[in-house]
């Protein structure tokens, strides 16, 4: 595994990441408890030191507080983030809300208290908003909760989960220097952070998490016409109606113009993704064993040349299916 610069934050991450909403058993069907801290483990064995959870993905916080119990140490040497969720709902377009109705100062401290009895832990590495409208910047008493929660040693660092497919929409408060971290879709389709948010983040020494970096298994070209999901698994809205298809052509051209096999696919989405301006890690959701050897082995492949990404560059999709 390799490792990298955390931004500012004097951390030093894995630059696979475990994204555990996938551990929390809602949206995605089939996890359980014993197989998700043996997935976690072995990530852990594989030389990853970053997981990033939320208090929003159910059974997930309890299910690496578990995991990490288990190690010696408690897991002292691997970094954890979680996230608070907005304390009213919030919808992708802009909400017209004031910051203090969304993240009141005691919903930050009351949220980051739940997430850490989940956990087992006294702190947490990096606490992040789940979300955010730019408008909110210098409004509301959350900013000042953050900097209390730092000089309490309940959080190590700070940042912002941006907005699906917005990644335009935290460069105000960025610029601030009020963030350590921003976490953001980062992949082969979606390329638009790499426009201003990602040259931004390394003009100011903050730390990115790229999520998504598959999309949500479309990159692994497990996604083709006909694809089923388990009943209740939310991939069956993600990819409805005639999406596969849309996924299908598209990983088959992305296939063919890079000259490799479907099964370097993964590979390849994943380097693309880190070699992203200032990326420090990438989270990529792995509950099966096979998974997470598959992602940690990008660890020994090189770098992807310059032609590779000129081509990968040609692929752009700028869709959303969140919408």
């Amino acid at each position: 595994m390799r490792f990298r610069e955390f931004g500012r934050t004097g951390l030093t991450v894995s630059e696979i990441g475990y994204g555990a909403w996938g551990l929390g058993q809602g949206a995605w069907v089939g996890a359980d408890d014993d197989s998700g801290v043996r997935a976690l483990h072995r990530a852990i064995d594989l030389g990853v030191t970053f997981i990033d959870t939320a208090r929003a993905y159910d059974r997930s916080e309890r299910v690496v507080g578990h995991a990490l119990k288990e190690l010696p140490g408690g897991g002292d040497s691997v970094h954890v983030a979680t996230k608070v969720g907005p304390k009213v709902p919030v919808s992708l377009a802009s909400s017209g809300l004031h910051p203090d109705k969304v993240f009141p100062g005691s919903h930050l401290r009351e949220s980051l208290e739940t997430s850490l009895r989940e956990l087992g832990r006294d702190h947490v590495d990096l606490l992040q908003l789940h979300t955010w409208e730019d408008e909110w910047t210098g409004r509301g008493d959350w900013l000042e909760t953050a900097d209390a929660l730092k000089q309490e040693g309940k959080i190590r660092a700070f940042g912002i989960s941006v907005k699906d497919h917005q990644p335009e929409n935290v460069l105000t408060v960025l610029r601030t220097g009020v963030l350590d971290t921003v976490q953001v879709i980062y992949n082969v389709f979606e390329q638009a952070p790499a426009d201003a948010l990602l040259p931004a983040c390394e003009e100011h020494g903050v730390g990115v998490i790229g999520r998504v970096v598959l999309d949500e298994g479309a990159l692994t070209g497990s996604v083709r016409t006909g694809v089923t999901f388990p009943e209740g698994d939310w991939r069956n809205w993600y990819f409805r109606d005639d999406r596969p298809a849309q996924v299908e052509k598209r990983v088959d051209a992305l296939i063919a113009d890079l000259g490799i096999g479907a099964e370097e696919l993964p590979s390849a989405a994943l380097r693309f993704a880190l070699a992203g301006q200032a990326v420090s890690t990438v989270i990529v959701g792995m509950r099966s064993l096979g998974n997470v050897e598959r992602n940690a082995a990008i660890a020994d492949a090189p770098p992807l040349t310059d032609r590779e990404l000129a081509v990968l560059a040609r692929h752009r999709w700028p869709k959303n299916f969140y919408s």
